[in-house]
């Protein structure tokens, strides 16, 4: 025999007789043919260790007999530990709330339950996938938490990296603390700045980030498992959701908790719009610096040529010798990728009616896929082009001495209108600030030395007044 027969409420059909999932894994197949991507990694895991903690938590409280749960877990085990990872071929983009994915998982774990007690795949007697994997269990409260535990699993994969990240540009803060450059705002010149300073801000960026990512990782914590269909808990033991997440947050080592209203919980995907919000910013923010590190290494001859990047690989198929901005500009495309992900959420989570919020699949794999490609993509910006820029300090010296902002120190001595005046004979003559000063008898020689100090320029202060 090749094939096995299973029935539901819509009638018989046969499945290949060494498949795990079952009838309703087969119907999504055939329904649901859309994208050809199935759920990840991390979402599996987190769907089987909340089945896991769901059978150990019936089991203690004597809703499911010693044998069947302890088959349960251990086929969840077998799961975790990277087993069967073939037997989840339902599309990301299936039925509404979740309902096809949740049943793969039933079966899955169903019949490989049966297998470890010693009877035939597909022989439903002895376990269930409705009755006892999914005891006092529904799509309604399992997806949503499954979905929270999977986000927050993704965020912690996510934060070691913004962390080496944050610490990449201020080392090189420190490193580049004492080239000093030209400032730029409206793209035109402004007074100068140390390069160090630009990077150290960058690392500010990145912690601010992160801090938003933190908060957004607290409430994603909060789980409704255990409100059953609609938030009721109904066909559930009084005690069996506070076991249930006691389990996650003991094996997880995450502080996940009980939702205070489990109907708020299942109406709601607040928490992981707020976590949308959070890696939105985070891509805006880093496509904004990846922008900023394209033009300061702009050239080598024709640009600004600041900053030297690390070559990663020939830049062009027929322009010998050239070297692209590549892995800055791979940054800036998974950026606006994350971003568009922010966006299904968005309209994902205004989109819940009454007690149920049926987008969540879409919005599960967006928040994942977004989390995922910006851990990696930043993970190759900080070791494959951050770690290894160098400064062109001749080239950022001579841009800060040229610059026509310099003029701005003399407002504190000679006034904004004659400082004006200073600026137009510089541009007009194509002489530096410090000469036409001299020779215009403005200062003296004493004072250009100090009002032009160049570090001094970069910290708050009236150079030659203050300082």
């Amino acid at each position: 025999m090749t094939k096995r027969i299973e029935k539901d409420s819509l009638g018989e059909r046969e499945l290949p007789l060494g498949v795990y999932w079952g009838l309703q894994t087969l119907r999504a197949q055939e329904n649901f043919p859309i994208s050809g991507f199935t759920e990840p990694p991390v979402m599996i895991d987190a769907y089987v260790l909340l089945k896991k903690a769901c059978a150990v938590a019936n089991t203690e409280l004597g809703m499911l007999s010693p044998e069947v749960g302890r088959a349960i877990a251990q086929s969840a085990d077998d799961v975790l530990s990277g087993q069967l990872r073939d037997q989840f071929p339902t599309d990301v983009f299936h039925q509404g709330a979740g309902t096809s994915f949740h049943m793969n998982v039933n079966e899955v774990l169903t019949n490989r339950a049966i297998e470890i007690l010693g009877g035939e795949i597909g022989d439903y007697s002895k376990v269930n996938p409705n009755d006892h994997v999914n005891f006092g269990q529904s799509t309604n409260d399992t997806f949503p938490s499954a979905m929270r535990i999977a986000v927050r699993l993704a965020i912690r994969d996510l934060m070691p990296v913004l962390e080496s990240l944050q610490a990449a540009f201020e080392a090189k803060g420190k490193q580049f603390d004492q080239v000093l450059k030209s400032g730029r705002t409206h793209l035109q010149d402004a007074v100068p700045v140390r390069l160090g300073q630009e990077f150290a801000a960058y690392g500010a960026t990145i912690a601010k980030c992160r801090q938003l990512l933190e908060a957004a990782a607290h409430n994603v914590e909060e789980l409704g498992i255990g409100g059953s269909a609609t938030g009721t808990g109904l066909n559930t033991h009084p005690d069996y959701r506070f076991r249930v997440v006691a389990l996650l947050k003991e094996w997880t080592g995450i502080p996940f908790r009980n939702a205070p209203d489990m109907r708020e919980a299942m109406q709601s995907n607040l928490p992981v719009g707020m976590v949308a919000s959070a890696f939105r910013a985070l891509a805006l923010e880093i496509t904004r610096i990846a922008n900023d590190l394209r033009l300061l290494s702009s050239g080598p001859l024709t640009g600004l040529a600041e900053i030297l990047l690390p070559a990663v690989q020939p830049g062009s198929s027929i322009m010998p010798g050239k070297v692209n901005p590549s892995v800055l500009e791979m940054v800036n495309m998974v950026c606006f990728q994350a971003i568009g992900c922010a966006t299904v959420i968005d309209y994902s989570v205004q989109a819940g009616q009454l007690e149920l919020n049926v987008m969540m699949p879409v919005m599960a794999f967006n928040a994942i896929f977004a989390l995922t490609i910006l851990k990696n993509a930043l993970h190759e910006l900080d070791h494959r082009c951050v770690q290894g820029i160098e400064a062109n300090e001749e080239r950022c010296r001579w841009y800060a001495e040229t610059s026509p902002s310099l003029a701005t120190a003399l407002n504190a001595y000679v006034g904004y209108a004659k400082a004006a005046e200073v600026v137009k004979i510089s541009l007009k003559e194509q002489r530096s600030i410090i000469d036409v000063t001299r020779d215009m008898g403005l200062l003296t020689e004493e004072q250009i030395i100090e009002v032009f100090d160049p570090i001094k320029m970069t910290e708050p202060g009236i150079p030659g007044k203050t300082n």
